[in-house]
């Protein structure tokens, strides 16, 4: 019985090794790094590889330029979503205003402060002040 016990926990540590050795393996093939590798052998073995290498050799050789190029890619990228979200808004708000126009028979209402108000309220309250006067 006792042998038996020693067999089980011997091939329980067993079973634990190679199970931390593929853990590791799996972690090893999604970092970063191996990922990027990864792409890289993609590309390196397309038939591009020349043009690949040319570019990398260039990058390694000017890295500000092209940090410069890439930040300013990214910028523009950034204005273009930018400018697709303010256009999808203001879409939107020309539509809401369009509802508001139907709502209220065609009359859209805009405000006008130069406009004396067509509120009954309003214009209860400022007239016993103008009778004051």
């Amino acid at each position: 019985m006792s042998q038996s016990i020693s067999d089980l926990e011997q091939d329980i540590e067993q079973t634990r090794a190679r199970l931390d050795r593929t853990i590791d393996q799996i972690q090893d093939r999604l970092s970063p790094a191996s990922i990027v590798d990864e792409m890289l052998g993609t590309v390196r073995q397309s038939p591009m590889n020349g043009l690949y290498d040319g570019a990398l050799a260039a990058v390694r050789r000017n890295p500000v330029p092209v940090m410069l190029i890439a930040a300013g890619v990214g910028w523009l990228l950034h204005r273009v979503s930018e400018d697709a979200r303010r256009r999808r808004h203001m879409e939107e708000a020309a539509r809401s205003a369009e509802a508001v126009a139907v709502i209220n028979d065609g009359a859209a209402r805009v405000y006008d402060p130069d406009r004396p108000t067509d509120h009954p309220a309003a214009d209860a309250v400022a007239r016993p002040q103008a009778a004051r006067i």
